[in-house]
């Protein structure tokens, strides 16, 4: 399993390691022990799976707040997404800036976005499959967002803005500028 801080280094890229032969292959997708040495030490507690239907769906960009805050550890199994990690922690050199990365079936990478981050995607295929572990339960009462399409954290989505297609929720999130963020950033 290859572990790569990205621009952001909180936010992980994990490759797992594929073993085949002619029956097919053989993968070990998640070891505690390996984020761990990694520097990630919390446990999951939650498994979610996810369908969109077709190309150009976007999710997010979601947040918990504390005492309900999440890491999340997302994969694409069917499919690919782009899927995007924005730091939201007050104090932060990188506050409002975002590191993304193409997940995919044949890429088999994964994502690890800490606390005290928004977290979305946009689906790059039709019939995307996301699978993605979290460290609190879901707590209606502690969610929180930022609009996808906010030009001041000018995410650059692979897929033009007129081919998006987001949820009301989605699009009427407060820009970055409008949320007071409950995470502060801690060196």
């Amino acid at each position: 399993m290859k572990i790569t801080p990205l621009a952001i280094p909180e936010v992980l890229l994990i490759t797992p390691a594929r073993h085949g032969d002619e029956r097919g292959w053989f993968s070990e997708t998640f070891r505690h022990s390996a984020l761990e040495e990694a520097g990630f030490k919390a446990a999951f507690v939650q498994d979610n799976h996810v369908r969109s239907t077709t190309r150009g769906i976007q999710r997010g960009l979601h947040y918990q707040k504390p005492p309900h805050a999440q890491d999340k550890l997302l994969r694409c199994v069917v499919g690919a997404i782009f899927d995007v990690a924005v730091d939201i922690r007050k104090g932060s050199p990188t506050y409002g800036q975002w590191v993304g990365a193409e997940l995919s079936a044949e890429n088999r990478q994964q994502l690890l976005v800490p606390k005290g981050f928004a977290h979305g995607y946009v689906t790059l295929t039709d019939a995307c499959e996301v699978l993605y572990k979290v460290t609190d339960y879901y707590a209606p009462q502690a969610e929180g967002g930022v609009r996808w399409s906010d030009p001041a954290i000018g995410i650059d989505w692979p897929i033009p803005a007129s081919e998006i297609s987001a949820n009301d929720r989605d699009n009427a999130a407060p820009r970055l500028a409008e949320i007071d963020s409950p995470f502060v950033y801690e060196d």
